[in-house]
This record gives structure tokens, sequence and C-alpha cells, in this order.
């Protein structure tokens, strides 16, 4: 497999929608999301180069698909017709035309990808044509352990952050699987629900199929009740301290795609 070893530009785009499930206020119930009113602009900035290879001992990188096109098709099989379904930008990601269609790869078979898809049900896959993406590595990933209240960033063998976290509550809780990083969000002002930064991930809460407007999408967010970071506190979102949010942010410049393992 042709592997590009630039992880290409990171869209951080002014949060504007409620993009998570459980990003919203304190632990009571009747605390919605808000909806910032401020015009949506976006910045880019350049992901670090991932290495082309891990170490020895290390896991091999993961490989992203960022889509050329904001639809793509998605096949059951290699080479099976007709398509199986079209996934669309502004069906999956805030700002579409801004933030590009992204997905995390689970295998190549020769001119075919299968893919983790950024839709419901959680750990849904389909096939993409090769022809019809852009690929790049990654050694990060990132280890949410619920039990624990941690979040442990790896780049190849190393952990490079192990950090406290807030997770959901049992009636709304965090859903366990593979996901990956589908974006990047900034808040236009700080200080609010979602903290300094959100991540939007490929999965969905498996008891909201809406919240606060937003389709009930799992994220990874800062957060204005540091107390409700160790405990569990969301709607099924991971909550993190703006500081560690924005070391994840600044100091690794995490690519879209980057693999997310939640675990018991």
């Amino acid at each position: 497999m042709h592997r590009s070893r630039a992880a290409g530009a990171l869209s951080v785009a002014l949060l504007t929608v409620a993009l998570v499930a459980g990003c919203s206020g304190s632990s009571d119930d009747t605390d919605a999301a808000p909806t910032p009113s401020a015009t949506p602009t976006a910045t880019t900035s350049q992901s670090p180069e991932p290495s082309a290879s891990p170490t020895p001992e290390g896991p091999a990188p993961a490989v992203i698909a960022t889509a050329t096109e904001d639809a793509i098709e998605i096949f059951t099989e290699p080479n099976q017709f007709p398509v199986e379904q079209t996934i669309t930008a502004e069906q999956v990601v805030s700002l579409p035309g801004q933030i590009p269609l992204t997905f995390l790869v689970i295998e190549q078979e020769d001119s075919w990808l299968h893919v983790y898809l950024p839709v419901r049900p959680n750990g849904s896959s389909g096939w993409v044509r090769l022809s019809d993406v852009n690929l790049a590595t990654t050694d990060y990933r990132i280890e949410v352990r619920l039990t624990e209240h941690r979040l442990l960033l790896h780049k190849g063998n190393e952990v490079v952050m192990d950090v406290p976290v807030g997770v959901g509550r049992d009636e709304v809780p965090t859903p366990g699987g593979v996901y990956y990083i589908k974006e990047l969000l900034q808040p236009p002002t700080p200080g609010g629900t979602y903290g300094a930064y959100a991540y939007g991930l490929s999965g969905y809460s498996p008891v909201l199929e809406s919240f606060a407007g937003g389709t009930g999408v799992i994220g990874i967010h800062g957060t204005n009740e540091p107390e409700t970071v160790g405990t569990d506190a969301s709607h099924g979102c991971i909550r993190m301290l703006d500081a560690d949010i924005t070391r994840m942010v600044t100091e690794f410049g995490l690519p879209l795609g980057t693999p997310v393992e939640i675990v018991a």
C-alpha cells in the first residue's frame, strides 16, 4: 500500500452547532448545549508529519483515507455493485466544504479500502475505491479507559499523555469500541460548555438519537466544569481539562482520522 507521510491540514472551525451528545453543562439532565450565533470561520494548521515506520516493538501506523470530494460512494464488498450508500460531508461534519470526509482504514484489497464509517450504528464499515481518497498515516492513537477515567495518547509504543477524563453516566454511557477523529472544532468564546476545543468522533450515543439539536455524536472536549473530570458526569462525551485538550491540539496536532479506542 502506498502511504503518504503527510497527515494533511487539520481543520479547526468555530463551533456553531451542537456538536456532540454529552458535551453540555453539568450532570443535570435539564442542561442543554449552547448554539452560539457567531459566524462560522475556519482556519487550518499543518499537522506534524508522522513517522514513516514504528519502532520494532511498536504498532504499525494507522492509515487514514481522506475523500477527494464532499461525497463518497460506499460498497458492501470490493467490486460489488450497486452502490450500498453515499456518504456526504453535509451528513457527518459540521462545516461541509471546509472539513473533509475522513475515514480510518481497516484493510486494503487491491484498489479497494475497507474503512470504518462515521454513521450509525457504531462500528459500521464499508468499502471505498482507492481512487476516491488520498492516503496518509499517523503513529498517534487515543485510548480511553472508562473505569479508570483516564485518556492515554500513544505515539507508536510511547505514551505521550496520560490524563484524567470525565465520561458518561450509567444511563447515558460512553460507548466502547473503535472510533476515529472526524473533526476538530473551536468554540467561538473561551470558558464555555465545550471548553477550549472539541474533537468530534465517528461514534454516536447508544441512548440518545439526538441532543440539543445535534445528532448524538460522541466527542472529546474541554469543559468549564473541571470538577467533573475524573467522574461519571456527561451525557456520553469524554471531558478533559482545558489545559490537557489544548496541549493535545497545539503540541501534538492530531490529524483527522486518528484512531480512538474506548475500553472498559
